[in-house]
C-alpha cells in the first residue's frame, strides 16, 4: 500500500468508523465484540484496498465482511442454554416516554432474538437493505429473509407491547 492509499484508508476509517461500529454493536450486542468485528473487517479490507478504493464499494465491502464474519462466529460458537426453576420476570419500562429506558428495552428485546433473526432485522430495518441484499449478505434465500423478519418482528411486538402506540382497534 502506498502513502496515498494509506491516507485514503485512514480517511475512510475516520469518516465511516462510528457507523460501522454502531452496526457491529447491533449485530453482536456487546461493545468489545463489536470493536473486534469492525477491526477484523477493516483488516481484511486493507489487504484489498487498492482494488476496492477505486469503486464506491469500500463501505459495502467492509459491511459485507462484517456480516459474514459475524455469521461465521455464530456458527463456530455454540452456547448451550441452561434451564432454571423460575422464569425471569419480563422487563417493562416505567414510562414509554423515557428514551433511555425505551432504548434499553428495545436492545434487550433485540438480544432475545435468535442470531439469524437479529441479523435480518439489523440489516433489513437498521441498514435499510433490500430483502435480496440481506439474503446475499447472509448467504440465505429471500424466502428465509422474509420468514425470519416476520418471526422476529412478531417477537419484538410481543416483547415490547408496552412501547406500541395505543390504537383504537386490534392490530393484525
Amino acid at each position: 500500500m502506498n502513502a496515498m492509499e494509506d491516507e485514503e484508508f485512514r480517511g475512510f476509517v475516520a469518516a465511516r468508523g462510528l457507523a460501522l461500529l454502531r452496526t457491529a454493536y447491533l449485530l453482536t450486542g456487546d461493545q468489545q465484540l463489536a470493536e473486534d468485528l469492525v477491526q477484523t473487517s477493516l483488516e481484511k479490507a486493507v489487504r484489498h484496498w487498492s482494488s476496492i478504493r477505486a469503486s464506491a464499494a469500500a463501505e459495502s465491502y467492509v459491511r459485507t465482511t462484517m456480516y459474514r464474519e459475524q455469521v461465521s462466529l455464530w456458527r463456530r460458537r455454540r452456547i448451550s442454554e441452561l434451564s432454571t426453576d423460575t422464569i425471569p420476570e419480563p422487563r417493562r419500562p416505567a414510562s414509554a416516554a423515557d428514551g433511555v429506558e425505551t432504548r434499553l428495552v428495545l436492545r434487550d428485546a433485540l438480544m432475545q432474538l435468535g442470531r439469524r433473526q437479529r441479523a435480518v432485522v439489523v440489516l433489513r430495518y437498521f441498514e435499510d437493505l433490500t430483502e435480496q441484499q440481506v439474503a446475499d449478505a447472509l448467504g440465505i434465500s429471500v424466502g428465509t429473509v422474509k420468514s425470519q423478519a416476520h418471526k422476529a418482528l412478531a417477537h419484538l411486538r410481543s416483547t415490547c407491547a408496552d412501547l406500541m402506540p395505543a390504537t383504537g382497534g386490534e392490530r393484525r
